[in-house]
């Protein structure tokens, strides 16, 4: 195990024993209170409560005290197994427990209620006063956390068990490391993500915005900025996919329910998806994927090997359902639009159609500012996978080789991948080094058997081709919201909605402003004109705001010498230049995509 494995694996212990801190502090807070589960996390832990009353940001201060006294008594952790008999007694008048016992006892479950199939055990740690249904592991005492390194960070609602019919319970939220300074440097971390919250950048820039009330939860309205951005992003995309050698298509938003049937979604997929239409006497669904349609398009007439590989791709939009509590901004929606693509390819071709697959990705993401990548690589689950073993241990073999000729760094997840094929999963490290998930490479020994899609091969007989799933950006709804986060709002000048502002210094320059402007937009740039009657000050506040690239202040010195004095939105000013000097540094920042 490496060093960072270790300091992992010590973290994990010293947020799951602070869990337990924190449930024993409430209770003594509130003696009538019923815990839930308490995880640790990516960076911290929570525990669910039904309380009496709700919690105040009051309560998270005495309680933190509570807990750092609690530290300081180096209690160790002691662990038991019990039968589900004595968990029920020694749960007593706790609800929750008491449900979670009885999944034990039935089996398939974990002690935080999540399927399972390791064998049902129950056991217990107890430090000092409290004890928790829990299978480990902890610290060997509290002595080994720093009470200055945690901090409760929020109160936020949660249904149990994630379902909105049952209680909705109380979640405090914390984080935990082992120094101070660790901690400080976390914060700080989290102050600059508030600052580029897509949800805060998307009003302030006029992007985009939602409406529950009125139109739903998790239905994006795309205003002109971030429309023209989007386009700006599609296009670029779709010339490099039809340059790369892929086909655009187009597919309807709705399928009958025969062809859901036959790909299989009704039976595997069907909580994801919408109510049925009945059109006719006959139930229709919105489409929660592509890639049926895609299917269809293959089948509609005989395919030779002389036409693989085929690359159908398609910016289609799809809805699936998602609970209204897990909906967030551009992030986690209902409907969205994906930038699909599905590889038909020879079995003996394919190693080169997945180098081809993951280059083109990885070439994409560049263009947009992403240059940290790890990806991870699932395998075969060991159980419900179809498809031959043979054709599996190929494709896992054609992805692993990929990914080191692309020298990537990557992971095996062993038994990570579908039911139907193994997949890599490409994900970026944004500006603030947190992890997002993007490109995806997936296998489908599923749908070319339930479709029957063949080809003929060299040897004049039906042969079945390898099919391939390719999300490159993902849905486009996340991808701006990585973006977004990722920039802080000062996007690249070739996707900035305005590029550049004229800013006059007065009422006498407007003219002369309107002019280069004229000048500008006809070179193909995206340029205003600030005629405004605010003073100079506040027009370049304002358009630092909107994060322009490039602010042109005109005043009569400017104006008798053709030029501009251009400043930046990061504050830098580059004094006076030709208008053509201008003209040229700002199309060399849009054809790089700087």
């Amino acid at each position: 195990m490496t060093s960072n494995q270790l300091a992992q694996d010590q973290l994990y212990k010293i947020r799951h024993s602070l869990a337990h801190v924190m449930a024993q502090a409430v209770l003594e807070m509130f003696p009538t209170g019923k815990i839930a589960i308490g995880p640790p996390i990516e960076d911290g832990f929570y525990y669910d409560f039904d309380l009496p009353r709700p919690l105040t940001p009051e309560d998270l201060t005495a309680l933190e005290k509570r807990m750092r006294e609690i530290l300081q008594g180096r209690h160790t952790f002691q662990r038991r197994e019990l039968s589900a008999a004595e968990a029920k007694t020694l749960f007593a008048g706790q609800p929750y427990k008491i449900e979670l016992i009885e999944g034990l006892e039935k089996g398939g479950v974990d002690e935080y209620g999540e399927p399972t199939d390791a064998p049902p055990v129950i056991s217990t740690y107890k430090h000092d006063t409290f004890e928790d249904l829990c299978k480990g592991p902890h610290v060997a005492n509290l002595g080994e956390i720093n009470p200055a390194a945690f901090k409760l960070m929020k109160i936020a609602g949660a249904y149990w068990r994630g379902d909105e019919k049952r209680p909705q319970l109380q979640r405090i939220y914390g984080t935990a490391w082992q120094t101070a300074e660790e901690l400080a440097d976390y914060l700080h971390r989290l102050e600059e993500a508030e600052k580029r919250d897509h949800r805060k950048l998307g009003k302030e820039l006029d992007l985009f915005s939602t409406e529950p009330d009125m139109l739903g939860g998790g239905l994006i309205l795309w205003h002109p900025n971030g429309g023209l951005m989007r386009h700006l992003a599609e296009e670029f995309c779709r010339k490099e996919h039809l340059a790369q050698g892929y086909d655009l298509v187009y597919s309807p938003h709705i399928g009958k329910s025969t062809l859901w049937q036959t790909s299989g979604h009704l039976t595997f997929y069907k909580e994801n998806m919408y109510a049925p239409l009945d059109i006719d006497g006959q139930e229709y669904y919105l489409k929660p994927m592509n890639c049926p349609f895609h299917i269809m398009i293959y089948q509609d007439k005989l395919r030779s090997y002389r036409d693989l590989p085929l690359r159908f791709a398609e910016w289609g939009t799809v809805y699936r359902y998602e609970r209204s509590g897990v909906l967030h901004g551009l992030l986690r929606v209902r409907g969205f639009t994906q930038d699909d693509a599905h590889h038909f390819v020879q079995p003996e071709k394919m190693p080169e159609e997945i180098d081809f697959a993951l280059n083109f990705c990885l070439r994409i993401l560049r263009s947009f500012g992403f240059t940290d990548f790890t990806a991870y690589l699932s395998t075969r689950p060991e159980s419900k996978a179809v498809g031959e073993l043979a054709d599996w241990h190929t494709a896992e073999a054609a992805l692993e080789a990929a990914l080191k000729r692309a020298n990537l760094p990557y992971e095996i997840d062993p038994g990570g991948g579908a039911f139907y094929g193994p997949k890599i999963d490409l994900k970026i490290n944004d500006a603030l080094g947190r992890e997002w998930q993007l490109s995806t490479i997936q296998f489908d020994f599923n749908l070319p058997e339930r479709f029957d899609i063949t080809y003929i091969g060299e040897d004049g007989q039906p042969h079945r081709p390898f099919m391939v799933h390719r999300a490159l950006l993902g849905s486009m709804e996340r991808f701006f919201g990585v973006l977004i986060e990722h920039y802080g709002g000062a996007f690249p000048v070739w996707l900035s909605p305005v590029q550049a502002v004229l800013i006059p210094i007065a009422d006498r320059h407007v003219a002369y402003c309107d002019d280069v402007a004229k000048r500008l937009k006809a070179a193909g740039l995206r340029v205003e004109v600030d005629a405004s009657s605010e003073r100079m000050g506040h027009k370049i506040r304002l358009a630092q705001k909107q994060k322009i690239p490039y602010m042109l202040v005109v005043g009569d010195k400017e104006q008798a010498a053709h030029q501009v004095a251009v400043r930046l939105r990061s504050g830098e000013d580059l004094g006076p230049l030709e208008v053509s000097v201008f003209e040229k540094m700002a199309l060399e920042a849009v054809v790089t995509k700087l």
